[in-house]
């Protein structure tokens, strides 16, 4: 398993080993004992699934509020999206940055986005899924989120479409009018 870090402190690529042969594949995607190895140390409790039909379906920019804050490992298991990570811990030098990653099932990376960020993607091709697990339970009442395309934080999204969106993330606030309660 291979872990890269990017400009984000504590987003990650993690780019698991893959063994292949006549009849296929096989990684695995997560080892607590290999994550330990590599200083990650946190218990996943909840896995969740997305499919989306269409090409330009962007879910998010999303996150949960302390005490309730999630850490979350991505992947996408059919298909491909570009997966985005955004800082929103106040007092970060990386406030308000972002970084983006393409995931497919082909490449097999994930990405590893802790507490402190928001975590959005657009998917780029029809029929995709998308498999995350988090480290904390879903709670509605410390659900959060922040408009796809706020100007101040300047996502640049791969494919130019219209992107279909829920309601919720239709009427998402602008960073600097978001819930937020991170810390650096």
């Amino acid at each position: 398993m291979k872990i890269t870090k990017t400009h984000l402190e504590g987003v990650l690529i993690v780019e698991p080993a893959v063994h292949g042969d006549h009849r296929g594949w096989f990684m695995e995607t997560y080892s607590a004992t290999k994550f330990k190895e590599q200083g990650i140390d946190m218990e996943f409790v909840q896995d969740n699934q997305s499919y989306s039909a269409t090409k330009g379906t962007l879910r998010g920019l999303h996150y949960q509020l302390n005490p309730k804050a999630q850490t979350k490992l991505i992947r996408c298991t059919r298909g491909a999206i570009y997966d985005v990570a955004v800082d929103i811990r106040a007092g970060s030098p990386t406030y308000g940055e972002w970084f983006g990653i393409e995931l497919t099932a082909e490449n097999k990376k994930q990405l590893l986005i802790p507490k402190g960020f928001a975590h959005g993607f657009m998917t780029l091709i029809e029929d995709v899924e998308v498999q995350y697990k988090c480290d904390e339970l879903y709670a509605p009442e410390c659900d959060g989120g922040i408009l796809w395309n706020d100007p101040a934080i300047g996502v640049k999204w791969p494919i130019d479409v219209t992107p279909v969106l829920s309601a919720k993330d239709k009427k998402a606030p602008l960073l600097k009018d978001a819930k937020l309660n991170f810390v650096m």
